[in-house]
């Protein structure tokens, strides 16, 4: 059965976008994905109730952290629908990303300083430089920077 809301006290999808920081478009997109629902209302348009801000704002940080959105749905999901979460759902949610958050930071740390490493010597020419991949012999392999990203999954020294 569809929950109901009270249409007198939601908002519109340019309430939402203006009230969240995010274009319509975006408001679409999270909805399209599950990440947020809204009702419809007598005239058929769309309605979404206030904690909807809330979960627009949980997506936000966890993008900007580098989450994919299918972690934050999965996450998001473990919320009664229409409820805010409490401090104790959002710490339960936020350990959940800490671990992979660590690594990353861990690769981004090892990228950096990679990064340094190769400004510093510029030789961008030898055979084994992680950034280089004459013919695009590695596309064969998959995308992206094949030997970098080995070796950063690894934990090896680049």
């Amino acid at each position: 059965m569809a929950k109901t809301i009270d249409f007198s006290r939601a908002l519109t999808v340019g309430e939402v976008a203006k009230r969240s920081g995010v274009p319509v478009s975006t408001v679409h997109f999270y909805e399209s994905k599950g990440l947020i629902a809204s009702t419809r209302n007598s005239g058929n348009q769309r309605r979404f109730e206030s904690v909807v801000l809330r979960y627009i704002a949980i997506i936000k940080v966890a993008q900007r952290t580098g989450i994919p959105l299918e972690e934050i749905h999965d996450a998001l999901r473990g919320l009664p629908p229409g409820s805010k979460p409490s401090s104790k759902q959002w710490r339960a949610m936020s350990s959940r990303w800490q671990d992979k958050l660590n690594d990353r930071i861990e690769q981004l740390t090892r990228l950096r300083d990679e990064l340094t490493h190769c400004i510093g010597c510029g030789c961008l020419s030898m055979s084994e430089c992680p950034l280089r991949n004459p013919a695009d012999i590695l596309g064969q392999q998959g995308p992206g920077p094949q030997i970098l990203e080995r070796k950063l999954e690894a934990g090896v020294e680049v």
